[in-house]
């Protein structure tokens, strides 16, 4: 079983719909004292760092969420869900993130690609993953973003892909701590397969 944490900030149904199809039981809850209960843990997201990291605080999740980990739980972000497990961001300003990962979320700039990035691109695996059981190297999972994560220990990056005149981090696994800076509900076969190797690990 698997916990979907809504703070108000998520693409939830559509994460519920893909365990769903793949046939593993998931659950969306606001209740951060029910995550307790949970060996793995979905913290997905759309939307602004800042607001998020608010939603967080103010909901209980934070806490709820560092003592998961702490406990050897299983966490996985995807998209501002993958940002938020990071040190800081500079988006709209300064904002503090869990610090699960050291590294800082930053800004795209490009004078040739058009940002946000929005669409397929190709994800490079850089080390042996558990996400990425099952899946060729160089597969195109979907994008939607204008900040990516730069974590300080490269030993944490698990995948990165090419854009804005930079290799970024798309993926990082550390410690039963994953994520992913696509969306892998909304990447076909590759994506699910992601969501799979999270719930099966």
């Amino acid at each position: 079983m698997v916990f979907i944490a809504d703070y108000g900030a998520g693409n939830l149904r559509s994460v519920l719909k893909a365990f769903d199809y793949i046939g593993v039981k998931a659950i969306v809850s606001s209740d951060p004292a029910k995550l307790a209960g949970y060996k793995k843990v979905i913290l997905p997201g759309v939307g602004a760092f800042g607001s998020a990291t608010e939603s967080l605080n103010a909901s209980g999740f934070t806490g709820a969420l560092l003592e998961h980990v702490d406990k050897g739980g299983q966490l996985l972000g995807i998209c501002l869900g993958m940002q938020l497990l990071l040190t800081d961001s500079e988006e709209m300003g300064a904002h503090k993130g869990l610090d699960l990962i050291p590294g800082r979320v930053l800004r795209f700039r490009s004078e040739t690609d058009k940002i946000p990035q929005i669409g397929w691109n190709s994800v490079d695996q850089q080390k042996e993953s558990t996400l990425f059981r099952g899946i060729e190297d160089h597969s195109f999972f979907y994008f939607v973003h204008s900040y990516y994560c730069d974590p300080l220990c490269t030993d944490d990056v698990a995948a990165t892909t090419w854009f804005a005149g930079k290799n970024f981090c798309s993926a990082i696994e550390k410690n039963g701590i994953f994520a992913v800076q696509f969306h892998p509900e909304k990447s076909s076969d590759a994506g699910l397969q992601v969501l799979k190797n999270f719930a099966g690990c």
